[in-house]
């Protein structure tokens, strides 16, 4: 799609990129972008990228979702032997920061965790420590790796706690975070002596945080190695599975967010570790999820690289070229974001099979090829891909998680945003398909408070 790509764009090694302009401004001219996945997490940023024209391959690990992104992406068994073909690699989770680190000191423009940052997400003890030793307030929180030793902790410290494994935890094992509701924390302590045999081998490092309550914001923004690229990114995350925060934390269910000048919340947070992370050479996107109340703003956790949905909703709301802003982002240059004014929203749709365990292959392959129908075939505005695949232009079902699509709008009001996502879902027809209805509706409240705490200033 030439049209939506710019000519002759030539790249200067000194640090500026310039090129020809026409009527609509510069745009840069097709690139090479490789991505390297250990699962199925990308592939609709890929996409995007593949319909503006650019060259894209992506490298998944996991052998269950071989035949994801089927018809959509090229894609390729071993990533190294395509380094050098790619101007630009794309790193999309943990994991990857040594060989990151390595390829940037070698020259390549990369996208994605370094060693530091991955520790930041991963190890939540030292993701703490490092917000307080940069003047971050921190939450008093307790890591452990033995089971018997937390449930005596408590046992001497009744509070109430929320317990949250540590390190790069499956997909699977995401909804194994728990919020305690008794102020004495005897439903946790009581889960815990009933579920350490079993918890010991699926989370066997795990943090105890004080629990607080207020509202939960994160506040993200894209690093180019030197800097924060602006706007910031303000969002708010549904994680439980069910409508009113019900059932077990999901991943991300849906997603309400905004993009904002330098506000507060990210001078007292995310601002601060500027020096940190030019020191640690990241190149990508990093978001803090906090509690915030009147007293003030607490740091949960850290997403040291794209968040999905959230990467798949801001699409939704950056006007910018996909792959201009990639390629400057990993370049290091300095730039501005061009986003849409008001809120975006996301919702995602998915299938039984998410509730499937690992070898629970009979339901997996019930659903397993089955389509995805439109009933306005022509109109896949705001509908962005997850586990899927594409045969003879039906799209289809693929891999195991049961994640499907992320289904986007965007208005000047959050209601008008979330009319606009439920309306799309409506055009959307997908067997024993289900989602979140509620998603943006805590803002009227959220919002209120948000600003009495002066917080979005």
């Amino acid at each position: 799609m030439k049209e939506n790509l710019v000519e002759n764009n030539i790249v200067a090694r000194n640090g500026n990129i310039s090129g020809n302009t026409n009527g609509n401004g510069k745009i840069f001219e097709s690139k090479k972008f490789l991505f390297v996945a250990l699962e199925a997490l990308s592939g609709d940023l890929a996409w995007q990228l593949k319909k503006e024209g650019h060259e894209v391959k992506i490298y998944m690990k996991a052998k269950s979702v071989a035949d994801v992104y089927n018809g959509f992406i090229d894609k390729v068994d071993n990533w190294e032997s395509h380094k050098n073909w790619a101007d630009v690699i794309v790193f999309d989770d943990m994991e990857f920061g040594e060989i990151a680190d390595k390829l940037r000191r070698n020259g390549k423009l990369v996208i994605g965790g370094s060693v530091y940052t991955d520790r930041l997400e991963m190890d939540r003890d030292f993701g703490q420590t490092e917000l307080k030793k940069y003047g971050v307030n921190i939450l008093p929180q307790w890591q452990f790796t033995n089971y018997d030793e937390a449930i005596a902790f408590i046992e001497k410290n009744p509070e109430r706690y929320v317990f949250k494994p540590s390190g790069n935890v499956p997909s699977g094992n995401k909804e194994l975070s728990l919020l305690g509701q008794e102020e004495d924390g005897k439903d946790l302590l009581e889960l815990l002596r009933q579920n350490k045999n079993i918890w010991q081998k699926k989370a066997p490092i795990f943090q105890l945080q004080k629990f607080v309550s207020g509202v939960e914001v994160a506040v993200g923004a894209f690093f180019n190695g030197k800097d924060f690229i602006l706007p910031i990114n303000i969002n708010f995350e549904h994680k439980r599975i069910f409508p009113g925060d019900i059932g077990p934390f999901s991943g991300e269910m849906g997603t309400l967010m905004f993009w904002s000048e330098p506000n507060k919340l990210f001078k007292m947070t995310l601002e601060k570790m500027k020096p940190a992370l030019i020191e640690s050479g990241y190149v990508g996107y990093i978001d803090i999820n906090c509690i915030v109340n009147g007293k003030g703003i607490y740091p949960l956790e850290w997403t040291t690289r794209f968040g999905y949905p959230t990467i798949q909703i801001q699409l939704e709301g950056i006007l910018t070229p996909t792959g201009e802003w990639l390629y400057k982002l990993a370049f290091g240059e300095n730039f501005e974001l061009k986003t849409q004014k008001g809120f975006q929203l996301g919702v995602r749709i998915l299938v039984p099979t998410f509730f499937a365990s690992a070898g629970d292959k009979e339901l997996i392959e019930i659903y397993r090829d089955l389509p995805i129908l439109f009933k306005k075939p022509g109109n896949l505005d705001g509908i962005h891909i997850e586990d899927i695949k594409t045969e003879d232009s039906v799209w289809r079902i693929a891999g195991d998680s049961g994640c499907l699509l992320v289904v986007t709008g965007s208005g000047t009001t959050v209601n008008e945003a979330r009319h606009q996502a439920y309306t799309r879902i409506k055009n959307i027809m997908i067997q024993n398909m289900f989602y979140r209805t509620d998603i943006g509706l805590k803002w009227h409240t959220d919002s209120d408070k948000l600003q009495t705490w002066g917080y979005l200033y």
